[in-house]
């Protein structure tokens, strides 16, 4: 069998239960496009659950700002969303106070003391299928509550108490289940039952409508209230945490907990004509990645090619398939491997990059490598848009990175735990559960942070703020928070029509371009086909849930709330 062809299957294999996690989620065609979304003169919250964005605000409310409605809301996530929202995994935040200034907050999750560059491989070499995404061994040392606590440190206003109160009293009244949260939990209880002996969520056959009430997580939150960051790093939940981990076979240990902190990082900053453009910078690969795409396609006049058209797909495409290449390659933990990244982001190395693209014919990815560079110097996740009453902005990702993570529940503590150490290169060259290969630079190392592609973004112009927004979706939220930035900028689009617009994705291997269906016209389909193209859109997995702020030219703000899921928009 010739390696493409074995390449091929094996990715088909590894996307498969990412692609039927998600068959419950509905795509939009042209048709079925809303145009606005819901205005607020103030202050507006984005997340992927209505109980989300009413505790955020309520806490805005009260006076609090974007920072303490971050936490707020976060934490409400963990309750209602458990899908991705969580205390057991980790995260990245992007923000701009009200003055202007940036900055970025990584709580990403981090290999334990124990682990091993080859621990999910065979005598062999070989990979040991689901040791990287099912169970103990998958789950790397988790961050949330620490980049909670590192928040509400430095910019909380309102006491922590105050903050995590309504995600205590979610969990004790309960939170209606939706049609796709029934279907998930359907869909995942053979998982849980492979796992857990016991689960909230394997008590009943839970449909929509029912009302789930999560005792053990109040009581875990009302401990982190009352004794604070250090009864999860080193306490009494940690210890717990610890001691069923390793009853499964885990390596964690209240050493790894102990020794976990939030880093306050320079977030990568740069111009797509005249916005600038702030986002996540490594562990996450977002902002590199976001900045070669759109710098590699600034020099053509996007605008002279209609919305999702041949020629439009084809550029973006080629431009993705770039970077994506160099992605692989180069990109890594900054606090262990050096980083090229001014190099990757040069213009004059872009135009380089982009020196052999055709209009004529497809790139072909076996062809296309990674970059030559002179000198040195992260899909089941959750994002949600805050801007406050005074000005400030915060677009924050958090994630278990697989649907409820390794499917670990710490039953007695009411929570998932992560499965991130897939998001590492268990062999460089081989995909992960996303399709993404990876190399030396994101090998596994004890307390090393995994790449990701989560790519929380703020979007200013002419100094003021302009777009606040991220995604989830493992290897396509890259593409579906940039496509969301050309459909507003470039295309004059309101942000819930931004959102709500058919995407597509391309990530160099597998070559092929991925697509919504339906919302793609069949003529250009055909050119693209005809052109070399590999189209991927009967089966295509959803390409994000983009959830959205746009500040609009009175001052009000729109939200784009993503129809893909339970998403809300809610504000004052």
């Amino acid at each position: 069998m010739k390696r493409n062809n074995l390449f091929f299957i094996i990715i088909s294999f590894v996307s498969l239960s990412f692609i039927n996690a998600c068959k419950d989620v509905p795509h939009l065609t042209k048709k079925e496009v809303t145009k606005i979304g819901f205005i607020a003169d103030s202050a507006l919250i984005v997340s992927a659950r209505k109980e989300a964005s009413k505790i955020g605000i309520a806490i805005l409310k009260k006076g609090g700002n974007a920072f303490d409605a971050m936490i707020a809301t976060d934490l409400a996530l963990a309750v209602s969303y458990p899908f991705a929202g969580n205390i057991g995994g980790g995260g990245f935040m992007v923000y701009r106070t009200a003055d202007g200034k940036t900055g970025a907050l990584d709580y990403r999750e981090k290999a334990p003391l124990a682990a091993t560059e080859n621990m999910y491989l065979d005598a062999d070499g070989s990979i040991i299928k689901n040791k990287s995404t099912l169970g103990a061994l998958a789950v790397g040392v988790p961050g949330t509550l620490a980049g909670l606590f590192a928040v509400h440190e430095k910019y909380g206003s309102l006491s922590f108490s105050t903050l995590i109160q309504p995600a205590i009293d979610l969990a004790k009244k309960g939170v209606v289940i939706t049609a796709k949260q029934a279907k998930r939990f359907q869909y995942f209880r053979k998982s849980f039952q492979k796992i857990n002996k016991r689960s909230i969520f394997l008590d009943k056959n839970w449909k929509a409508g029912d009302t789930i009430k999560y005792f053990a997580l109040a009581k875990t939150l009302e401990r982190i209230r009352d004794e604070g960051r250090d009864a999860f790093y080193g306490g009494q939940i940690g210890q717990e945490m610890v001691d069923y981990l390793q009853k499964l076979g885990g390596i964690i240990s209240i050493e790894d907990l102990k020794k976990y902190k939030a880093k306050w990082r320079d977030p990568i900053q740069f111009n797509y004509k005249d916005l600038t453009i702030t986002s996540m910078t490594l562990p996450s690969s977002g902002g590199i990645c976001m900045a070669q795409i759109l710098k590699s396609i600034e020099p053509y006049d996007i605008k002279q090619y209609p919305h999702n058209s041949e020629k439009y797909i084809q550029l973006l495409t080629e431009a993705e398939r770039r970077a994506y290449a160099d992605r692989a390659h180069y990109l890594g933990d900054i606090d262990f491997v050096d980083v090229p990244i001014d190099s990757l982001t040069n213009r004059a190395y872009l135009k380089k990059r982009m020196s052999d693209f055709s209009w004529q014919e497809a790139g072909k990815s076996a062809l296309i490598s990674h970059g030559k560079i002179t000198g040195y110097e992260s899909e089941e996740t959750t994002h949600y848009s805050i801007v406050d009453q005074y000005g400030n902005a915060v677009a924050v990702t958090t994630t278990l990175n697989g649907a409820y993570g390794s499917k670990v529940y710490v039953d007695n503590g009411g929570y998932f735990l992560n499965n991130e150490m897939d998001d590492f290169s268990a062999k460089p060259g081989s995909p992960n559960m996303f399709g993404l290969i990876g190399a030396k630079a994101n090998a596994i190392a004890p307390e090393k942070r995994m790449l990701s592609s989560m790519s929380p973004t703020i979007v200013e112009q002419d100094g003021k703020l302009k777009m606040v927004l991220g995604s989830p979706g493992g290897a396509t939220i890259i593409t579906a928070v940039l496509q969301n930035i050309l459909n507003v900028y470039e295309y004059d689009m309101r942000m819930q029509e931004s959102v709500s617009q058919a995407r597509f994705h391309h990530q160099w291997l597998p070559d092929l371009i991925k697509m919504e269906p339906d919302g793609f016209d069949s003529i250009s389909l055909h050119k693209l086909t005809v052109k070399g193209y590999k189209i991927e859109e009967g089966n295509s997995v959803i390409i994000g849930k983009v959830d959205a702020i746009l500040v609009l030219p009175n001052g009000q703000l729109e939200g784009g709330a993503d129809p893909r899921g339970d998403d809300t928009a809610i504000g004052f």
